[in-house]
């Protein structure tokens, strides 16, 4: 049985560590196949794309650095001769039992023929610019210094060398760095009379640090340059260029002019069982290590995701569940990074996007318009990119696509894709609501409510109304206010509770059911009702109104149906801040 490497990126490393591999290597039969000069590919994070893009040098590269880097022939030595550029790379044998080696000779005979530029910026959050820069420019030297084998010879002019060793010694100027990719282009192309492959993994992972940390448009500036000076107009010294990240930067962002790019998102039916593991896949790897028997937890915790039309699971889960000592699923992606902004977003006032957030955390879907550029800046002022930056960053999954021709506007139903990624959201609420309030208090409560003592959970409610409310919050729909609150709070026995909104039962909807999963527990009945004290509407009277409607409506009827024999009726009524829970006797 091969071992599983967790956190390990480099190709060559799987391949000659006798690690598990899941063979992607088709991916480089359809960049080949694709006419796109220049491919971005974003997918979430740890999903294989620095893994993918690793693979794609150690294809290309004629250069690699398990043989000593040799400097340009002699005069009369042709190209592609034993150590000459352009000879044949000898990491061949990392791909001999591999899907490409069978792929056919028209992918076979560009094993190992250009020189390659790879660079990865997947490790770039640093908290402020100068930092930032300052890695950038210590991955560029690094670059340079794997190809310092053009200072050997007459390839650069004297300028140019001087141009090199200001960037290998750290003393270039900003500019210096942004012309960097174009200029090592060009240097190698003359070199070796090749065109050249040029590999960028997690291009926007700065682009991300700059937006947390305040230096967004300096970051933005850059990597527009940076990209620019290496894709725009260098077609003919170019072969191919694969660039990978989480989201697509919007095109005036930092893709200005680059017509020749080809984007293939998470949408995309193009590359989709490339990145992440596809059902096949899943169900293999199981029986390899044994461990079938779980293949329904692993579908629960890992599996939903879906790229163009292929059912996809979350490798980096996946990895690390088989790896385990213990084999019992945990969120391991979620712990991976840091979920500020999404955090940030979800937590943002606004009565709607609560309430969205409730039908998602209970398992159900919501209609929005997706935009595959996104400006990260506008997130926060545009609602319709909140939802696509959700969704290309891995926390929804989309389905069911719907085209508006007049509005100019592509519609998905989005959903929660697993229990891993609902762990996220309902930490997120854990953290506001425990921001706000006291966590006993607040445990104390749904503890009151599980055991059927309503009193106690009326009493500890108001305290935490109080609490969390102003008065400026009830304008418009209060209704909706106090149904999102109560609804956010049950998220934390859904455990034990299946926790239902706007539901049908009976004749008409309820507000909300709360569905022990023991049907010899206690389930709920909730109606919320508005006292409308300018029509002389009291206390009793609203309560009287909601409670005559649960029975009137038979909104119990699904709570009967699962076999639940002590149900509760309540009518929670409210006046602004004031707030009364009231059961049917």
């Amino acid at each position: 049985m091969k071992k599983i490497a967790v956190g390990e990126s480099d190709f060559k490393k799987m391949i000659t560590g006798n690690y598990y591999y899941v063979d992607k290597t088709l991916l480089i039969k359809e960049i080949i196949d694709r006419g796109d000069l220049i491919l971005l590919l974003p997918r979430p994070r740890r999903f294989g794309k620095t893994l993918n893009i690793s693979m794609l040098k150690y294809f290309y590269d004629c250069c690699p650095e398990t043989i000593p880097l040799f400097s340009a022939a002699p005069e009369n030595q042709p190209p592609g001769s034993p150590g000459s550029p352009g000879s044949r790379n000898t990491d061949k044998c990392l791909f001999d039992s591999l899907a490409i080696e069978n792929a056919g000779e028209k992918y076979r005979e560009k094993m190992g023929k250009y020189p390659v530029i790879f660079l990865t910026f997947k490790d770039v959050k640093v908290p402020n610019w100068d930092a930032c820069l300052y890695k950038i420019k210590q991955l560029i030297q690094d670059e340079y210094l794997r190809h310092d084998y053009l200072l050997d010879g007459k390839v650069l002019k004297s300028e140019e060398s001087k141009y090199f060793k200001r960037i290998i010694s750290l003393e270039g100027n900003i500019g210096d760095y942004e012309n960097s990719l174009g200029k090592l282009l060009i240097f190698l192309n003359r070199y070796y009379g090749k065109q050249v492959v040029i590999l960028i993994d997690e291009y926007d992972a700065p682009v991300h640090a700059g937006f947390n940390n305040g230096y967004y448009d300096e970051i933005i500036g850059f990597t527009r340059n940076f990209l620019s000076g290496g894709l725009k107009d260098t077609g003919q010294y170019l072969e191919k260029s694969v660039l990978t990240g989480i989201m697509r930067i919007a095109r005036e962002s930092i893709f200005s002019g680059l017509n020749n790019l080809g984007v293939f998102s998470l949408l995309a039916e193009e590359f989709d069982d490339k990145f992440g593991f596809t059902e096949k896949e899943i169900e293999k790897m199981l029986r390899d290590f044994n461990l079938f028997h779980m293949y329904e937890q692993v579908q629960q915790w890992y599996n939903g995701y879906i790229f163009g039309k292929e059912t996809i699971y979350n490798p980096w889960s996946i990895i690390n569940f088989i790896a385990s000592e213990s084999k019992e699923p945990q969120p391991y992606w979620i712990n991976t990074s840091d979920n500020q902004i999404v955090e940030t977003l979800l937590t943002k006032e606004g009565k709607e996007l609560q309430e969205e957030l409730e039908q998602l955390v209970q398992g159900e879907s919501i209609e929005k318009a997706i935009e595959e550029d996104i400006v990260l800046k506008d997130v926060f002022v545009r609602e319709n990119l909140l939802w696509s930056f959700l969704l290309m960053g891995g926390y929804l999954k989309s389905s069911d696509k719907r085209r508006d021709d007049v509005a100019g506007k592509v519609y998905y139903s989005l959903s929660i894709p697993n229990k891993e990624v609902r762990i996220t959201y309902t930490r997120i609420i854990d953290r506001y609501f425990t921001a706000k309030i006291e966590n006993k208090k607040l445990e104390i409560m749904l503890k009151a409510l599980v055991e059927g003592d309503v009193a106690l959970f009326g009493k500890l409610l108001r305290k935490i109304v109080a609490a969390v409310f102003s008065y400026h919050d009830f304008g418009g729909e209060p209704e909706k206010v106090y149904h999102a609150l109560l609804a956010g709070l049950l998220v934390w026995i859904s455990s034990t509770h299946e926790i239902k909104s706007n539901r049908e039962s009976g004749y008409g909807r309820y507000d909300i059911s709360v569905i022990p999963r023991d049907p010899r527990k206690t389930g709920y009945v909730i109606e919320f009702k508005t006292i409308d004290t300018e029509e002389g509407e009291t206390v009793e009277s609203a309560v009287d109104s909601a409670l005559k409607q649960i029975e009137a409506k038979k909104y119990d009827t699904e709570l009967i149906e699962r076999g639940i024999a002590d149900i509760k009726k309540l009518a929670i009524v409210f006046s602004g801040k004031e707030v009364f829970v009231k059961e049917k006797n």
